[in-house]
């Protein structure tokens, strides 16, 4: 059986699905409260400007892949108005059902589905937009979900990846000791849970970085694949087009 990497450990490609749903499951009703301290807010700019270099236009149909608890879905519901569509995907239910009931609180109703993106269960260039925040270094076979996300894009559609990338080399470091010391420790004190948080920053590591990554999105089939580096390339956001 192929092997893959859960973190820093090396499993067997049909385990580490469920190992990462553990994780979620986990994490699922603690993770915006996590968010806002393991980035000090942060992460909501980068959300924004995702959503800014996505240009969502009234009436456009976005596909939210790997959407959790929903922050990208209610920023493009607001731009794409009552006659555009929003769906929300997760593979894991206990995210999804967080994101869900908060679309729902907020008084927004959208369409949701479970599944895979390796298996979108979608048509061909059917999205005018598809995103994927946090999720790509998740998943098993990530040139496969990108090509299914490029799939399901229309001509002329755009891609965008919002992920944990290749910190600024002086500042790797005192990343690392954030990573590994401070993580765990606000995942045990927070939501009694170093383990997961562990992976996190295992699962950062092992992602590709920016170059290598705009060279699968290339592979794909992706054009004018581009990215924009956040807070010393702690986070990158890429975008392509399907031309």
């Amino acid at each position: 059986m192929n092997q893959t990497h859960f973190g820093f450990e090396t499993v067997n490609e049909g385990d580490k699905a469920g190992r990462v749903a553990g994780v979620f499951s986990s994490v699922a009703g603690n993770y915006d409260i996590m968010n806002d301290l393991m980035s000090a807010g942060l992460h909501r700019l980068w959300k924004k400007f995702a959503i800014e270099i996505a240009a969502p236009r009234p009436g456009e149909r976005v596909l939210d892949v790997a959407g959790g608890t929903a922050d990208l879905s209610s920023a493009f519901l607001k731009k794409v108005g009552p006659k555009g569509q929003v769906w929300l995907t997760d593979i894991n239910n206990a995210m999804l059902t967080v994101g869900r009931d908060r679309l729902l609180d907020e008084g927004r109703i959208t369409p949701t589905a479970q599944c895979d993106a390796e298996k979108l269960p979608f048509p061909d260039n059917h999205f005018d937009i598809v995103t994927v925040a946090f999720g790509l270094r998740n998943m098993t076979h990530k040139e496969k979900a990108l090509a299914e996300m490029k799939r399901v894009l229309r001509p002329g559609g755009r891609l965008l990846v919002l992920e944990f990338s290749k910190v600024w080399e002086p500042l790797s470091k005192a990343y690392d000791l954030y990573s590994f010391k401070l993580l765990p420790w606000l995942g045990e004190k927070v939501a009694g849970d170093s383990a997961s948080y562990r992976y996190l920053a295992e699962s950062i590591r092992m992602h590709p970085d920016q170059q290598t990554l705009a060279s699968m999105m290339e592979q794909v089939g992706l054009e004018r694949v581009e990215y924009f580096n956040m807070t010393a390339g702690i986070v990158a956001l890429h975008r392509g087009y399907k031309l």
